[in-house]
């Protein structure tokens, strides 16, 4: 499998944007197996360059995680990005996952502090990592990696001192040796534009910076997902929503039509690339796709 960093150096070359798409484990064997046989090939359709794994609070998905990456890789040749947090690992038990990691075929990691399980405020493993620019230290030590880290163009939910001070904490990831940044969803692509503008100008990071782009499929659910992330939801966008509130089909086809026209601004922008939050659905982002003529 390449390594994630030779496909946005090779695309970026030819002048095109990676395409990638993330999924996360399945809590039912329902769930899974739709995932599996019915989503995953509708997305490899579209032809993305790679697709993510996500990995539960404090690694409750962890061995889901790792079978569906080598499912993806296996079953369908397509590189697989296997999600590695900080919480609740000691550097010795990293160093064993990343063994095991390796030993799938897979060499890409995108390096997180992640999230305390139930809610719960962060603390550090003891012998483990208080930062993920110390992850990713440490998957650099490890060999033939390629590592990525998340951008959070408003700012992380948990940094208190404001988005200036979470970007300037994305640069000593970078350093770190981060070889790209998938950011989290945002719908103002200003958000966008300004923290490329601050990461890339101000504070000279060069590694590729991905925006995070999120097909709406439900007014509710986007409501509680951008209270968890800190994400906001632009005033004329959230007058939509309540409208469409309680009509998820609606919602959805006004998802597609927002995620077009989001790409779209993004794309003439020049941006590397476009990393979909899928949900573990395959038609919003197949057809955001087409809409763009890359599909």
């Amino acid at each position: 499998m390449q390594l994630i960093r030779d496909i946005y150096a090779a695309k970026g070359a030819a002048k095109r944007p990676v395409i990638s798409f993330e999924f996360f484990p399945p809590k039912t064997a329902e769930g899974e197996q739709n995932l599996l046989e019915k989503h995953i090939p509708a997305l490899l359709q579209a032809k993305p360059d790679f697709c993510s794994v996500t990995y539960g609070a404090g690694g409750s998905t962890r061995d889901k995680t790792l079978m569906i990456v080598d499912r993806i890789q296996r079953q369908h040749g397509l590189t697989a990005l296997a999600h590695l947090t900080c919480v609740g690992h000691t550097r010795e038990q990293v160093r064993e996952l990343l063994e095991k990691i390796r030993s799938l075929g897979c060499r890409n990691i995108l390096a997180l502090r992640g999230d305390a399980p139930g809610g719960e405020t962060f603390q550090p493993t003891e012998g483990g990592f208080e930062f993920a620019s110390q992850l990713v230290q440490l998957i650099r030590e490890s060999g033939d990696f390629s590592t990525g880290v998340a951008g959070f163009p408003e700012g992380h939910i948990a940094c208190k001192d404001g988005k200036h001070a979470d970007w300037q904490h994305l640069k000593e990831k970078v350093d770190a040796g981060a070889d790209y940044v998938l950011t989290q969803l945002f719908f103002d692509n200003a958000d966008y534009f300004a923290f490329r503008d601050h990461v890339a100008g101000k504070l000279g990071v060069r590694a590729p910076l991905v925006p995070g782009i999120i097909p709406i499929l439900s007014a509710g659910q986007i409501t509680k997902f951008t209270q968890l992330s800190g994400s906001k939801i632009p005033l004329p966008l959230r007058s939509r929503l309540d409208q469409l509130m309680g009509d998820d089909e609606a919602a959805a086809e006004f998802g597609i039509e927002y995620a077009t026209q989001q790409c779209r601004e993004l794309l003439q922008a020049g941006v590397p690339g476009l990393h979909f939050y899928t949900l573990n659905k395959s038609r919003s982002t197949v057809q955001v796709l087409k809409n763009l003529g890359l599909a």
